[in-house]
């Protein structure tokens, strides 16, 4: 196990105490006053809740492109590339990443103004892809996503400073109730939950295929249930999941005939570039969190 550094100027430290901790954040949810596709309902919904669900968004005819792409990058993955993740004790597909260096298909799409416009307008400033991948999730063999924040992970072990990101998934399949859908808990956001443990070395290697370490404790998640309940946003191939990097989110496996296929994408604010990491260990792969920063530029641009 690996001590995670406690620095006395970091608001964020988490894992490092036996005992979790509930505290507030400290940085701005969404930056007031900028003008974007956004409607101020639904600039105040993302503030109040943590996340957007915007149905259909993208066409039947572009999401067929976008699945074609995703299905052609499995099947023809380089063996000496990394990136590729399989589910647990299994040799089945749960994810490949960092599609915004391999796939100009989806460079395109992470640059397309439905998603980058609505990012910048509440972020503030211009933003860079920090992480991409497209989750397979496959039939009757996806396994469940622990509840966690993906900021946690991305500021212990990667480096990221501060709560200036967001998290964009387009749904590539219909999500329904049987098929693993991702849920939410809403104004989870609004404070950070110190998880407890300390990291291992290469971490990575194992939490991306089962999370066991930066999870939240039971009492901690009894809490946000109990005060806000939980939501899973359904909808047709096509639609959209803008939700907070601080957001408390997970999903179960799935157990149904049908695969819940989806690309993901990180937008992290340009100030916002990562740091050295606040653990004892060396910054995971750039397939997990961009280093270079490359501010985007939209189609309408």
């Amino acid at each position: 196990m690996t001590a995670t550094i406690y620095r006395t100027d970091d608001p964020y430290h988490s894992r490092t105490s036996s005992q979790w901790e509930r505290v507030s954040r400290i940085d701005p949810i969404v930056s007031e006053g900028i003008s974007g596709p956004l409607s101020p309902t639904e600039v105040d919904q993302y503030k109040r809740d943590g996340f957007l669900f915007e149905s259909g968004l993208f066409s039947q005819n572009e999401v067929n492109e976008l699945l074609t792409e995703a299905r052609s990058l499995v099947a023809n993955w380089p063996v000496n590339r990394s990136g590729i993740v399989k589910e647990p004790e299994s040799e089945t597909v749960r994810s490949i990443f960092r599609m915004h260096r391999y796939s100009r298909v989806f460079q395109q799409l992470f640059q397309d103004s439905r998603l980058l416009d609505r990012v910048r307008q509440l972020l503030g400033e211009d933003v860079y892809v920090l992480q991409s991948r497209v989750n397979y999730k496959p039939a009757f063999e996806g396994k469940e996503f622990y509840w966690h924040s993906d900021f946690e992970t991305w500021h212990v072990e990667d480096g990221m400073p501060r709560m200036r990101a967001i998290s964009v998934s387009l749904l590539l399949t219909e999500s329904h109730e049987f098929n693993g859908p991702l849920m939410l808990i809403p104004g989870s956001h609004k404070d950070y939950i110190r998880c407890i443990g300390e990291t291992p070395e290469n971490h990575y290697e194992s939490s991306l295929r089962r999370q066991e370490y930066g999870v939240p404790s039971a009492e901690a998640l009894e809490e946000m249930i109990a005060e806000n309940g939980i939501v899973a946003p359904k909808g047709p191939a096509g639609s959209v999941i803008f939700f907070e990097c601080n957001t408390m989110h997970g999903s179960a496996g799935n157990l149904s005939s049908t695969p819940r296929n989806n690309v993901f994408a990180v937008y992290n604010a340009v100030s916002n570039g990562l740091v050295d990491p606040f653990c004892d260990c060396p910054p995971r792969p750039d397939y997990l969190a961009e280093r270079k920063i490359t501010p985007l530029k939209s189609n309408r641009d």
